[in-house]
C-alpha cells in the first residue's frame, strides 16, 4: 500500500493536537516540519518552534500530545516524534521514546503536573472563546447592553465557527454544552451576576487580544526562523478578515 494516504491520515490527526499557549492546532501554525512514513507503518514526525527557548512544559505538551494522537492511528506500527532545535530537545526526545512521561522525563525540574498545566490553559482558551462570540452576539444584536448577555444561553448563539468553538472548549472542561446552558459562565460554569458582565467582559477580552497577539507573533517569529514554514502555516480567522477589508 502506498503511504501516501497514511500520511494524510497522520496530518488529520495531528489537527487535533493544539499549542496550549496559542489555543490553535500545530499544523496550521506551521510547526509540523515533516511527516514520514513507510510502507509497513513506521511513523516519524518532527516538530519545530518558533525559538529554540520555548517554554519547555510547552514543547513537551505538544510533542507528548501528538504521539498520542498518531500511536492512536490503528495502522501505526512504530511512531516517532523528534522535537528539533530546541535547547531541551535530547532531553524530551529522549523522554518520548522511552514514554517516561513529563516528570520521568524532567525529574525535580517539573515544577508543575502536566494536567494542571493542561487546566490552566484550556480556562484561558475556553474564556478567550466565550469573548469572541458573545462579542459577535453584540455585533449582531445592537440593541443588546453587556448586562444583557447575562440571559443568552448556547441554543441562542449564531451559527457562527466561533459558537463551535466555544462548544468544544466547554466540552474539554466538562462544561455543559445543552441549549438551555447559560454562555457567560466562570470556569465552574457558574452564571456571572448580572451586575458583573462589563468588568467581566473586559478581563475575558485582556485574555483574548493576549492569545491572539502572542500567536500573531509566534507565526512570525516561526517564518524568521524557518522561512520555509510559511507555506505551512494556514491563515488565521482574523488575519482574513482584515485582508478582505483592506
Amino acid at each position: 500500500m502506498s503511504a501516501a494516504p497514511w500520511e494524510r491520515e497522520a496530518r488529520a490527526a495531528l489537527d487535533a493536537v493544539l499549542d496550549p499557549e496559542l489555543d490553535e492546532p500545530i499544523t496550521d501554525l506551521g510547526f509540523v516540519r515533516s511527516v514520514t512514513v513507510t510502507a509497513d507503518g513506521a511513523l516519524t514526525v518532527r516538530l519545530r518552534l518558533p525559538t529554540s527557548f520555548c517554554s519547555p512544559n510547552f514543547a513537551y505538551l505538544m510533542a507528548s500530545d501528538s504521539k498520542d494522537a498518531l500511536t492512536a492511528l490503528a495502522w501505526a506500527r512504530h511512531v516517532v516524534v523528534l522535537l528539533d532545535d530546541h535547547h531541551d530537545s535530547d532531553l524530551i526526545n529522549r523522554g518520548l521514546a522511552a514514554d517516561a512521561g513529563y516528570r520521568g522525563t524532567f525529574g525535580d525540574e517539573a515544577e508543575k503536573d502536566l494536567e494542571a498545566l493542561r487546566l490552566t490553559f484550556r480556562r484561558k482558551a475556553h474564556t478567550a472563546a466565550m469573548e469572541r462570540v458573545l462579542a459577535l452576539v453584540l455585533r449582531e444584536n445592537p440593541d443588546l447592553t453587556e448586562e444583557d448577555l447575562h440571559d443568552v444561553v448556547l441554543g441562542g448563539l449564531p451559527d457562527a465557527a466561533a459558537s463551535g468553538a466555544l462548544l468544544r472548549r466547554r466540552a474539554a472542561l466538562g462544561l455543559g454544552v445543552a441549549p438551555s446552558d447559560p454562555v457567560l459562565v466562570d470556569e465552574d460554569g457558574r452564571r456571572y451576576p448580572r451586575g458583573e458582565i462589563p468588568l467581566r467582559l473586559r478581563f475575558a477580552r485582556a485574555v483574548r487580544v493576549s492569545i491572539d497577539g502572542n500567536a500573531h507573533f509566534c507565526r512570525g517569529l516561526l517564518r524568521t526562523r524557518y522561512p520555509q514554514s510559511a507555506a505551512d502555516q494556514s491563515p488565521r480567522a482574523g488575519d482574513l478578515v482584515k485582508e478582505n477589508v483592506s
